[in-house]
């Protein structure tokens, strides 16, 4: 805990109040909170995989492709034993966001067999080094597999600082305050708390009496009525996005050994024409892409450019 002057700076009350909140909101969570499998888990493995799983995709959709990801590959040692395209083809039919993030959880239990013995490391830096591990998911490792982690900063998160204690809509001002909220050794049910207090209390639009907000007292949105929250960054539309077309593709050439360059182009989208704007150049923009992710292999022949995965 900082000292108060350090404290109010950043818009938190003083140490003893601080700690009426904490207990409050783990009271709060623990006696009752949304019911995901990887909450009942310190598995890093697990962890890892729902975690990466979320970045892109609703948490009640997340629960039975990690489930069935679980089912197939239950280990790292299972999954860095498995064919990268059954992993990619995997992701690709339970539609969860990016196909490289795929491949780079393929890599990572790869290094964590080859290179740690089959251990993960524990803290949010070493974890790092894992491929496709960026800060905020080895943090959110880090505190729910080891409880060691710093203090989780999303969306959810500053919404409820920004609402409830009047932070400013400032990254590293965010990061300050929630890292002296957090109570010491506690990171794994304080980030779930915190995360369940912004998911389902103080959403963008705000339940807290229906959800039992267990931070009314102290809240200055509560007191004020006023429920603004920081800017978010719009994100783009997927639908007709080149993210939706490299989806398409590895589902494809998940479904056959290989394919010719314009027999795949007229299965990923209804306009293509070889010689058109969405034709060769366009698809073998997209392939170069996909190659250089490690997801796809292009073999240029005389007559004809043939597809598969890596």
């Amino acid at each position: 805990m900082t000292d108060a002057g350090t404290q109010a700076e950043h818009g938190l009350p003083d140490d003893e109040t601080v700690a009426a909140v904490q207990e409050a909101l783990i009271e709060w969570y623990e006696a009752d909170h949304r019911e995901y499998p990887w909450r009942e888990t310190d598995d890093p493995y697990e962890i890892l995989v729902s975690e990466i799983m979320s970045q892109q995709t609703q948490l009640d959709r997340v629960v039975e492709a990690w489930s069935d990801f679980l089912d197939e590959w239950p280990t790292a040692d299972a999954l860095a034993a498995a064919p990268r395209g059954d992993v990619v083809a995997f992701w690709s039919d339970h539609s969860l966001g990016y196909n490289n993030r795929a491949k780079y959880l393929h890599e990572a239990a790869t290094q964590v067999v080859e290179e740690y013995d089959g251990a993960f490391p524990e803290t949010p830096q070493a974890l790092q080094e894992l491929m496709g591990v960026g800060p905020y998911t080895a943090n959110a490792v880090a505190s729910f597999a080891f409880n060691n982690g710093d203090a989780v900063v999303d969306t959810n998160v500053k919404r409820v600082l920004y609402r409830a204690f009047d932070i400013p809509d400032d990254d590293a001002v965010f990061e300050t305050a929630a890292s002296d909220l957090m109570p010491e050794g506690r990171s794994r049910v304080w980030n779930n708390a915190i995360m369940e207090l912004g998911g389902v209390a103080c959403e963008k639009t705000p339940k807290c009496d229906t959800a039992g907000c267990p931070w009314r007292a102290w809240c200055a949105a509560y007191e004020s009525g006023d429920f603004t929250a920081p800017d978010v960054p719009t994100q783009p539309s997927f639908e007709g996005s080149r993210r939706q077309f490299r989806g398409r593709v590895v589902r494809l050439l998940g479904e056959h050994d290989e394919m010719e360059l314009d027999s795949l182009g007229h299965r990923i989208r209804v306009d293509y024409t070889p010689d058109g704007e969405h034709g060769r150049e366009w698809l073998r923009g997209l392939l170069s892409d996909l190659s250089d992710d490690g997801l796809v292999q292009v073999e240029e022949g005389t007559d004809r450019t043939i597809a598969r995965l890596q």
